[in-house]
């Protein structure tokens, strides 16, 4: 990819839009609002798309919008506009008040502490134009695809490449008196083609994203990962049920991360509809398990200077030596649960499961004869009881070694059995958005295939 250039245009002037803001602020105020917060949020992109090595789609947009909360006591009301004119900000506020008027009184609504509120907002260089022509991003579209067609003749038909650029500008300010705004990009290249041998057909997928152009993947090799994942998978074979060690590789274990912080999160724990119920100093997982956030990482596609209320988010340990050490709060659920935020309103920042010392091939190797999984199909997690069941594909593994490719299973089990069955964590971590993780191996799952 291309790099870009240290000097770059921001989207738009940060500074009128804080005093939108800021107007907002004030009518809420006349209106008799006893606190209130707004948003303002700047968004534009490019999708380029492409199939057989043919411009498929071109989308273009830009968006606009103010959103603004208002509280009379405990009672809270929330509208937006995407006009952004001094009336229309009036028009808003005085919405939201009509509405606050008629809601019911919540005692743990309302902003978060003042004392909780980010004082001093650092760079952390998320905002990293693509500064190409759409000429250029469907030539790297094109590029993508091409290089999966020439895999080899057995990639036999595709479902296109695409190339996306996007930047924002997110603007926030409420009545104690903070007002920030950050600017931040994100980009991405994918490709899924599809293989085939006699009858049969596998598809195989792969993409990249990052905030800096110059950190996305070459498109190439993009597309050859697409073509080889659906050729790998030819000759697939279904596999009778068993009970068996899995390992999840590391584009596929975040997802584990991802159930895990649903758990922990403030509104599950309050309405206790989570598998990791009132947890708090509990042991619910292997002691090698470190899971912990770092949402200061200079451009990575999770961190952020301030969450959703101006709160500065905390680097942290939400699991360590396999015990809970924090839920994810904001404001109002931390007030739910008797407790402070967390600085997650808008979720965690750049998740992240600590390495563990093994190479992919040495965790295959302690594994012995078990199952790889590659694809994962539905969603498939209770959040209430934890059971884990869904559609998988992968490849069955003996003496340390790929046997062959399996298909048509389902991978099932428990993720508070699942979590304590983590035996080894690999070196070799990965970025899939919000989550950093390695590869792990689990001692044992089940893997549902055929009767008999």
């Amino acid at each position: 990819m291309m790099d870009v250039p240290e000097a770059v245009p921001a989207l738009v002037d940060s500074q009128p839009l804080l005093g939108r803001l800021e107007s907002a602020l004030e009518f809420a105020r006349t209106s008799g609002a006893d606190a209130a917060q707004a948003t303002i949020a700047v968004t534009q992109g490019t999708s380029v798309g492409v199939r057989l090595g043919e411009l498929e789609s071109v989308e273009y947009d830009r968006a606009q919008s103010l959103s603004v909360t208002v509280y009379f006591g405990h009672r809270e009301g929330s509208a937006s506009t995407s006009d952004l004119g001094r009336e229309a900000l009036r028009e808003t506020v005085e919405a939201a008040c009509a509405i606050a008027r008629y809601t019911a009184e919540d005692p743990h609504g309302g902003l978060p502490r003042r004392d909780d509120l980010a004082e001093n907002v650092p760079d952390l260089d998320l905002d990293h134009p693509w500064l190409e022509s759409t000429d250029k991003l469907l030539e790297v579209a094109l590029c993508c695809e091409q290089a999966a067609r020439d895999a080899g003749p057995m990639i036999r038909n595709s479902d296109g490449a695409s190339v996306n650029s996007h930047r924002s500008l997110r603007c926030y300010a409420n009545s104690l008196g903070f007002a920030q705004a950050y600017g931040s990009s994100r980009h991405g290249i994918g490709c899924a083609v599809i293989a085939g041998a006699s009858d049969e057909m596998q598809r195989g997928h792969w993409g990249s994203s990052a905030r800096r152009p110059s950190e996305l993947e070459d498109a190439g090799s993009v597309g050859h990962r697409a073509a080889q994942r659906a050729i790998e998978q030819l000759g697939a074979r279904t596999i009778s049920t068993r009970t068996t060690p899995v390992v999840f590789p590391a584009d596929l274990a975040y997802s584990l991360w991802a159930s895990v912080a649903a758990a922990l999160s403030g509104s599950a724990q309050y309405r206790k509809t989570s598998f990791l119920q009132d947890c708090l100093g509990q042991s619910v997982a292997s002691r090698q398990l470190r899971l912990y956030e770092q949402p200061f990482l200079p451009a990575a596609l999770g961190s952020a200077p301030f969450d959703d209320e101006g709160v500065s988010p905390r680097e942290r340990d939400l699991l360590a030596d396999g015990e809970v050490r924090g839920y994810v709060l904001n404001s109002y659920s931390a007030r739910r649960l008797g407790m402070r935020t967390t600085g997650n309103a808008g979720g965690v920042r750049n998740l992240t499961l600590e390495p563990g010392a093994d190479s992919f091939a040495e965790l295959l190797g302690r594994m012995d004869t078990g199952f790889l999984v590659t694809g994962l199909m539905g969603r498939g997690v209770n959040p209430l009881t934890g059971d884990y069941s869904r559609g998988a594909r992968g490849f069955w593994v003996e003496g340390g070694e790929i046997a062959f490719p399996v298909h048509e299973v389902t991978l099932a089990g428990n993720l508070r059995i699942l979590l304590k069955q983590i035996v080894a964590i690999g070196n070799d971590p990965i970025v899939r958005g919000n989550y950093r993780s390695p590869s792990v191996l689990v001692e044992a799952m089940t893997l549902g295939g055929k009767s008999g």
